[in-house]
């Protein structure tokens, strides 16, 4: 049997032990949910129970109607990724037919604490926070020091989990960072707040929470690019220090990221007819966290590709079309392999030779085995030389920069447009290139936020074309859904 099969099956599994548990099993509790105290008393005798857990986390990742059951825009991470790259204003809804995205793109659900789409992330997130919660309270608590590299690596990748659904809602639900404002709900095992908790100590256990996973981890070799790993948990520590506006521990990180092996994204890989192109293989050697999609898990219209990519059969070849921003993509400069990137699908300026099916059939892929990204190692080349030129780096942060640009932009070109450069100028550069390397993937928000920038739309939206929002206005955070306000009684407004 291949890992990939493997891993379905172990999803399979995870679903049956916690619907299908037996009377005997869990005498005197329902039989139909396998509960936290359940999992700790049979831990020890079923490790598999927790392994499970961990396995339903990266399942919900990816899964279609994973919350809501029947939304088209329900497909985990990636749903937010699409939301945060059009509220950001660098991907356009440059067409609707069907009217999925219409509220994300009008920037209707920021503003309007009742659409679902505020509903749905925080459920998500708060899920995953559930059940890390539960393998972490069932492996010994926060504190636990486990010797097997078993149990490590369970707490670890638990751990991972936890501070990854805590810094998403950071930053969705929290306009700017202040550790000082009460901002979310927490529960971590030992506090259960259903008030809100300051920033401040959420962010500090995010960081406790990857500090120990890059420990425990530190001997782990994963099989499968689904499974999260140390380098995962340094990826995402990285951002939470610059989140914070550490910039020195942040560069630290990013630069631990870039020391662990991936090489970057070659120039061939980045565009259509290059050979490796298409950013839907899990294995291109610069990804550091991915999915592998196959033919056995059955994706089809609901997911990520469904959304984006004109050759799949999707909302993206059948008019909900998604384009690059076309102020983002007239700063593109014509000799950026990068320009090639975006064309005429089935609109103006889609993805088309960044993501597609390699069939390149518009409208072909029908069952979705194109893979899923969600880190890899660019990200932190960029973010390590905006954390240099914020530290007294800047000789460091050009040399980087220079490096990256000149596969893509060659070397003559890639010296003129940095050398020249210092202060905000250099600072302003590393953000365009962030936003134009990272376009679609879902980063570009996180660094709106970090450099607290004002967004202005070019004139390919279908809604708020032409319009400018600062990075902490309410247009651009999320909004604490109604069904907590209604049922939380200890919260009563808005961040």
């Amino acid at each position: 049997m291949n890992m990939k099969k493997k891993l379905i099956y172990a999803i399979m599994l995870t679903s049956a032990l916690f619907v299908g548990c037996n009377d005997e099993f869990l005498e005197g509790e329902q039989t139909n949910v396998l509960t936290a105290e359940g999992i700790a008393e049979y831990s020890g005798d079923y490790p598999e129970l927790l392994d499970g857990s961990l396995n339903g986390i990266t399942s919900l990742i990816i899964e279609p109607f994973g919350i809501t059951g029947n939304r088209h825009f329900d497909f985990g991470q990636k749903m937010v990724d699409i939301w945060t790259d059009m509220v950001s204003g660098d991907m356009a809804l440059s067409g609707s037919a069907y009217g999925w995205y219409n509220d994300a793109a009008n920037l209707i659900f920021t503003v309007d604490y009742t659409q679902e789409e505020n509903d749905i992330t925080w459920k998500y997130y708060y899920r995953i926070i559930s059940i890390a919660n539960n393998v972490i309270a069932s492996s010994g608590g926060n504190d636990a020091e486990p010797e097997s590299d078993e149990a490590k690596r369970i707490l670890g990748q638990a751990k991972i989990y936890r501070a990854y659904a805590y810094f998403y809602l950071l930053q969705l639900y929290q306009g700017a960072y202040d550790p000082n404002q009460e901002v979310l709900p927490f529960f971590n095992g030992d506090v259960y707040s259903l008030e809100k908790v300051a920033a401040g100590d959420i962010y500090a256990q995010v960081v406790s929470d990857l500090t120990d996973a890059i420990g425990l981890l530190d001997n782990y070799t994963r099989t499968l690019k689904s499974q999260v790993d140390k380098t995962v948990a340094q990826g995402f520590l990285a951002y939470t220090y610059a989140a914070m506006g550490n910039f020195a521990d942040a560069k630290i990180q990013a630069d631990n990221v870039i020391a662990s092996g991936y090489p970057m994204t070659t120039a061939g890989q980045l565009a259509f007819p290059g050979a490796g192109s298409g950013f839907n293989d899990v294995n291109t050697a610069s990804w550091i966290w991915g999915y592998d999609l196959v033919e056995d898990l059955g994706h089809q219209l609901v997911d990520w590709w469904g959304q984006i990519d004109c050759f799949t059969y999707s909302y993206a070849w059948a008019g909900d079309y998604k384009s690059i921003d076309d102020l983002l993509y007239s700063q593109i400069p014509a000799g950026d392999v990068r320009k090639g990137q975006f064309g005429t699908g089935t609109a103006a300026l889609q993805p088309i030779n960044k993501f597609f099916d390699p069939a390149r059939t518009i409208g072909g892929q029908y069952i979705i085995t194109t893979d899923l990204i969600h880190m890899r190692v660019e990200e932190f080349y960029l973010l390590s030389a905006e954390c240099a030129a914020r530290t007294g780096g800047e000789p460091a942060a050009k040399t980087m920069m220079i490096d990256f640009l000149t596969p893509r932009v060659g070397a003559a070109e890639a010296s003129a447009t940095i050398t020249p450069l210092s202060g905000q100028a250099l600072l302003d550069e590393i953000y365009l290139q962030t936003r134009i390397e990272l376009w679609g993937e879902g980063k570009t928000f996180f660094a709106m936020k970090r450099n607290q920038a004002t967004v202005t739309r070019g004139s390919n939206h279908v809604y708020r074309a032409n319009e400018s929002f600062a990075y902490d206005s309410d247009e651009m955070t999320f909004q604490i859904p109604q069904s907590e306000i209604d049922n939380n009684p200890s919260i009563t407004g808005q961040n």
